[in-house]
């Protein structure tokens, strides 16, 4: 038993040493991209305007890439619940790196995922999108409260869609 404990940490010595040096040659920081507040508030509007045209009250939120909000805005007849869910989807996206739609399809009850459905914050329903410039993530959106989260998604796409342009910086 001695050998093998002897061996376990020879083995976990050898795999710092290497971590260490790989560590070395890395650069001490680097550069991330931001958006605006006028470029989310954008992103918001555009959202918040393609449910109006199809009949929907809805909220939306955009957070930073850290999951922060930077902007919310919920319609004048949109539910209560709709803001806190908004900003949820949007969290979830960036936090999961992918859609809350896709991520719906990966946590369906049974599968080995499932268990993140029931970790606070967590919308595993569409309506929540990655926001990304040139490769990098830059926030998310989330939409609640047309019927449906396909619905929910088609908005947040139209909030995406107005800044793609301003994105490519």
């Amino acid at each position: 038993m001695k050998n093998n404990a002897g061996a376990w940490a020879r083995l976990v010595c050898v795999v710092a040493a290497l971590a260490a040096g790989a560590a070395h040659g890395q650069e001490a920081a680097y550069t991330v991209k931001l958006m605006t507040p006028e470029t989310a508030l954008k992103a918001a509007q555009s959202a918040l305007k393609k449910c109006r045209d199809g009949g929907f009250q809805v909220a939306v939120a955009v957070v930073d890439r850290g999951g922060v909000a930077q902007v919310v805005l919920r319609d004048r007849f949109a539910g209560p619940h709709t803001v806190a869910m908004a900003v949820d989807k949007a969290w979830t996206a960036v936090s999961f790196r992918a859609s809350t739609d896709e991520l719906a399809k990966a946590t369906q009850p049974g599968s080995p995922q499932s268990g993140i459905r029931s970790r606070p914050r967590v919308a595993a329903v569409a309506g929540g999108l990655l926001i990304e410039s040139g490769g990098a993530l830059v926030g998310g959106i989330g939409v609640s409260g047309a019927p449906g989260g396909d619905r929910d998604e088609v908005c947040a796409r139209a909030g995406i869609d107005a800044i793609r342009d301003s994105l490519e910086f």
